[in-house]
């Protein structure tokens, strides 16, 4: 569910026509949905209630900071995965003692500015990780609060280039050598472990694989209390999947999900951890962009948009489906044709999609993608040298920009001229 509907003829963000956002500061523009974030979020923390549950939004998702303060006045803590986002956190006013740093190839400065913030804990992936981390820690009197990313050698099911926890990807260590990777860090000065942490993917539309991750933990959970290792919070991650086609089979519910966590960790008294991004912000965004011309080829019909790859990658990076809608509500029963929604970039991958079936469709037209709040604006670039497209972020009937839409000069200043030149 969200709060993207049509209302006299135009497509809405709650209160506000994307047509009267589109005069104000033109297209493309990325569009949050303060209701849809809210729901969401609450959704999501219902199905794990009565248990003592920290849910850490993953930065990585969406990184703008009223995004993430949205999240954070809800109760959200976050995930991050570098010092940028651990800074966004931050700003966006996220307390330290709700921060969760994860990632495969955090720098010796990052490491030490998160030991510096005081941050709830480190997820550890590698041995010389570890050790990195416990010079650090201990060259500051410190003893750094970590909990080992375990890699299961689960198969998410799910796309490969979103798959984490096989063990032929990078992420974390390997399941069946991490309970003496455990008591090794248990010895360490500046080390304190607290807990393990497991991720094995995104977009997941199966919970067996997380049954089958979150078991595995469980057992070595119980190893290590036997040790009299006194693991004491188990990092869930997150990967819960969303849907982004409109006729397509619905992803098990987070109620459906939190009941797969009760099972393995209900009864063993732990904090636990979880990392919701995509399905905290993906429903909760879309992508507004203008047709520039309508052009029939040889042998297909194409609409070019003024928002390209570099806006949003995911179609040409994940083969990805997003749904296209018109933002001036088509007229009952208009024919349906077949359109290539193109970009402007001079690249063929450079593609929304391929043959989808729309109503008819004119010059200046808005379309709006949906689906779009997750891996969008944060994966954008300035390749072709286009600007980044503004965020806008709506409440009711108001709306605000989040993120200006920087100027030619802006992009210019970043660089530096030799001075031999």
């Amino acid at each position: 569910m969200d709060h993207f509907n049509y209302a006299k003829g135009q497509l809405h963000a709650e209160g506000v026509a994307l047509s009267d956002i589109a005069a104000s500061v033109g297209t493309p523009f990325y569009c949050y949905s303060t209701a849809t974030l809210t729901r969401h979020f609450h959704v999501f923390s219902e199905a794990v209630s009565g248990l003592d549950a920290l849910v850490c939004f993953a930065v990585k998702a969406n990184s703008n900071v009223a995004v993430i303060r949205t999240l954070a006045q809800l109760g959200a803590g976050a995930d991050v995965v570098s010092e940028g986002e651990l800074r966004r956190a931050l700003a966006a006013g996220v307390p330290s003692e709700r921060i969760v740093f994860s990632g495969v190839g955090k720098t010796a400065r990052e490491l030490a500015f998160a030991l510096d913030k005081n941050i709830l804990q480190i997820n550890v992936e590698s041995e010389p990780e570890l050790m990195l981390l416990n010079q650090i820690a201990a060259e500051r009197g410190l003893r750094a609060r970590i909990a080992v990313r375990v890699n299961p050698d689960v198969d998410a099911n799910t796309h490969a280039k979103i798959t984490t926890g096989r063990k032929e990807n990078k992420f974390g260590i390997d399941w069946s050598v991490a309970h003496q990777v455990l008591r090794r860090a248990a010895a360490l000065p500046g080390i304190d472990v607290q807990g393990i942490a497991v991720h094995i993917g995104s977009q997941l539309t199966d919970l067996t694989p997380f049954r089958e991750a979150f078991h595995r933990v469980r057992d070595l959970v119980a190893m290590l209390r036997a040790d009299g290792i006194a693991i004491r919070r188990v990092d869930l991650g997150g990967g819960l999947g969303v849907p982004y086609e409109p006729d397509a089979g619905l992803p098990p519910l987070p109620i459906d999900y939190g009941r797969v966590v009760r099972e393995a960790f209900g009864d063993l008294d732990l904090q636990l951890v979880l990392e919701p991004g995509r399905l905290l912000v993906a429903n909760a965004g879309v992508l507004v962009t203008r047709i520039i011309h309508r052009k029939e080829g040889a042998t297909r019909s194409f609409a070019i948009v003024d928002a390209a790859m570099n806006d949003l990658v995911r179609p040409a990076m994940y083969e990805a489906y997003h749904d296209i809608v018109p933002v001036t509500e088509p007229t009952a029963g208009a024919a349906r044709a077949p359109v290539d929604v193109v970009g402007p970039i001079c690249e063929s991958s450079d593609v929304f999609a391929k043959q989808r079936l729309l109503p008819p469709l004119h010059t200046g037209d808005l379309l709006a993608l949906r689906t779009a709040g997750a891996y969008g604006a944060t994966m954008s670039s300035m390749y072709n040298s286009r600007l980044l497209v503004p965020e806008v972020l709506v409440k009711g009937d108001d709306f605000a920009v989040v993120r200006a839409r920087p100027t030619y000069e802006d992009m210019l200043a970043l660089e530096i001229l030799p001075d031999w030149m």
